[in-house]
Order: structure tokens, then C-alpha cells, then sequence
């Protein structure tokens, strides 16, 4: 995996900003769930709506943002401190799985409020355009039919108006959901490419392990071996000196007969 341009390559610093933005998702699906809670009751209004898109939008964005900021710390160059990034990336792909099962739950809640609000709303219109007020039938005829008729045209435009602003809240968060499945699918290859790596790193440390006996080894039949050397070499230096010693004694021996023999003539 390719180093990503614009990400910090300091680990500490990655690993803050992701760890902080896993706590703004969990915070933010908090307030969300609280606020789908709402939808559908008499507390469902225009500001509602606006406020559970907003910060539905916002909790995307951090989404896709940690999730680029987890694929930078994966491509952080290999250091000693290798084996613990490993345990920390895989911190932070649990914590962050969790974050998004929980944030995509409650984006899936509000589609389908979003979902049942149509249906209750094209219901009552139907209902409410067939079924005349109990005022109007002492009116007549032509009249009545008259205000049946703006009535029934006025709830339609305003049920119109709702149903069009649901739908489209719909489409944004299915659009929205859409996004988080395929920030899943990085995770599952990030998942797999650990595996990998988990693999990798105990081949290396098994045959680092066995580089190190081996070496151990080597070493141990080099010290004795320079053991048994030194030892040799003390052995011949002490012959050769003993040897020396018997040369020198002999050639002292024959210089004192020679000068006995001198002196006798």
C-alpha cells in the first residue's frame, strides 16, 4: 500500500487523529439517534430535519476521512516500533468498525422513518382528497363540488411538498449509507492485508530466530575453536622455547670444551 501525499508520517500524530475522530462518529450517532427518535411525532419539524442532515452529512465526512487517515498509518514506512503499530492498527480497525455498525444502524433507522412519513403522508392525502367536510352537504352541488375540489388540490400540493423534501432526505441517506459500505470494503482488505502482515512478521521473526541460533552457533564453534587454537599455539611456542633452551645449553656446552681444550694446549 502506497504512502498517501497530505498525511502526517509521524505514527503519534496519526494515531491521535484517528482515535479522536472515532470519538466525534460515536458522539455524533448519539445525537443522531436521539433526533431520528423524533422524526414522525410532533417534534418532527423543518429544523429537525435540517439539523439530523447536517450532522448526518458530518459524521459521512469524518467517516471517509478517518478512513483515509487509518490507510496512511497501514503505509507508514516499516520502523522498530513495527510490531506495536501492527497491535495499534488493529485497535483502530475494531474501534472503527464498531463506530461506523453503530452510525450506519441509525442512518438505516432514518431512511426508513423517512420511508414510513411518505407512506402515512400519501395515505392521509388520498383519504383526505376523497371525503368531503360535513359542512359541506347542505351546500350545493356545484359549490360544494367547487370546495372539495381547492381542498383537496391544497392538501395535495403541501403533502406534494413533504413527500418531495422526504424523498430526497431518503436518497441522501441511502447515497450516504452507500458511501459506508465502501468504506467496510477498505476495512476488509486492510483487515486482510493484516492478516498478511501478521504472517509476514512472524516469518521474518522465525527466521530472524534462526539466523540468530545459527549465528550463535557459528560463534560458539568460532570460541572454541580459538580456544583449541590458543591452546595449540601455546603448546608449540613452549616447545619451540624448551627446543631453544636445548639448543642454547648445547652450544654453551660445546664453547666451554672448546675453550678447555684451548687452555690445556
Amino acid at each position: 500500500m502506497a504512502y498517501q501525499a497530505g498525511i502526517p508520517e509521524e505514527p503519534s500524530v496519526l494515531l491521535h487523529s484517528i482515535t479522536t475522530n472515532i470519538q466525534k462518529i460515536t458522539l455524533l450517532t448519539s445525537e443522531l439517534r436521539r433526533a431520528v427518535s423524533l422524526l414522525g411525532t410532533e417534534q418532527d419539524t423543518s429544523q429537525l430535519r435540517q439539523t439530523l442532515q447536517q450532522k448526518q452529512q458530518q459524521g459521512n465526512h469524518l467517516a471517509k476521512e478517518t478512513d483515509r487517515l487509518i490507510k496512511g498509518f497501514a503505509a507508514l514506512p516499516v520502523g522498530p516500533d513495527q510490531r506495536q503499530r501492527k497491535l495499534q492498527k488493529e485497535r483502530l480497525l475494531n474501534d472503527f468498525s464498531a463506530a461506523l455498525n453503530s452510525f450506519q444502524k441509525t442512518q438505516r433507522e432514518a431512511a426508513n422513518k423517512e420511508r414510513e412519513f411518505v407512506a402515512r403522508v400519501r395515505a392521509s392525502s388520498r383519504v383526505s382528497g376523497g371525503q368531503p367536510e360535513d359542512s359541506f352537504e347542505n351546500a350545493p352541488p356545484f359549490q360544494r363540488d367547487s370546495q372539495v375540489q381547492a381542498q383537496a388540490e391544497a392538501i395535495t400540493e403541501e403533502d406534494l411538498r413533504l413527500i418531495q423534501e422526504r424523498e430526497s432526505a431518503i436518497r441522501q441517506l441511502e447515497s450516504d449509507i452507500t458511501d459506508i459500505n465502501d468504506i467496510f470494503k477498505d476495512l476488509g482488505m486492510m483487515v486482510h492485508e493484516q492478516g498478511d502482515m501478521i504472517d509476514s512478521i512472524e516469518a521474518n521473526v522465525e527466521s530472524a530466530d534462526v539466523n540468530v541460533q545459527n549465528a550463535t552457533q557459528q560463534l560458539a564453534r568460532a570460541a572454541d575453536y580459538q580456544v583449541k587454537y590458543d591452546k595449540k599455539t601455546r603448546e608449540q611456542e613452549e616447545e619451540e622455547r624448551i627446543s631453544q633452551l636445548a639448543v642454547n645449553d648445547g652450544v654453551n656446552q660445546f664453547i666451554k670444551s672448546q675453550n678447555s681444550v684451548i687452555l690445556a694446549s
